[in-house]
């Protein structure tokens, strides 16, 4: 891929209060990597590949708005987004998302909201604080979420689903509205809510 562009947010003075970012992708996006490195000047890095995005940041919410679909370009775009974990992060994707690695490991995650479809997703998440939401509105298709060992979760997915799995929980095939929850799920006071609005294919859900 060409047209290699860098963008960096400073951090926020750290002798306030954990602060909340946004990266907010308003159109969709696909090859997206999102990590963490602590030893960043900023609290954002981004290196975006092919036709580029426009960004922008204000008040925390940094947008990276590709135009919308098109056939001959859509496959040639690349995000490699890098965040500090001196702020907690909310994804939020609109439009889908296809072939996203992320590794949250080592930072706070407020949430993850896709409005459309997912496929080709592997996230590794932290250790939740409360109730953390991911929510899917459409589809999912290879969808892989780990987290980490002695968190509880649940899936809840609006659709029929296959070849579906919770930890050691798992459904060949099933029709209709499917939920699975592991069995701390309900007394845990940190815990993950995964949602997904449509038909699910190929989830798993597991512990690392």
């Amino acid at each position: 891929m060409s047209n290699l562009q860098t963008t960096t947010t400073d951090q926020p003075d750290q002798a306030t209060a954990k602060a909340t970012g946004q990266l907010v992708f308003p159109h969709g996006v696909a090859n997206l990597t999102i990590r963490v490195d602590a030893s960043m000047a900023s609290i954002y890095r981004g290196e975006y590949y092919g036709p580029r995005p426009r960004v922008t940041e204000a008040e925390g919410v940094i947008s990276i708005d590709y135009p919308r679909f098109n056939p001959l370009t859509w496959g040639r775009t690349a995000a490699d987004i890098t965040v500090h974990p001196s702020v907690a992060w909310l994804v939020h994707i609109r439009d889908g998302v296809s072939r996203w690695a992320a590794d949250l490991r080592n930072v706070d995650l407020a949430g993850i909201d896709v409005r459309g479809g997912v496929s080709r997703v592997d996230l590794q998440l932290p250790r939740p604080a409360g109730t953390v939401r991911v929510r899917v509105s459409g589809g999912a298709s290879q969808l892989r979420i780990r987290r980490p060992s002695g968190v509880a979760a649940r899936i809840q997915i609006g659709g029929g689903a296959s070849k579906l799995a919770l930890d050691d929980q798992g459904f060949g095939a099933v029709g209709g509205p499917v939920r699975l929850e592991s069995p701390d799920y309900s007394a845990a006071a940190d815990r993950y809510d995964i949602e997904i609005g449509g038909g699910a294919s190929k989830i798993t859900i597991e512990r690392e």
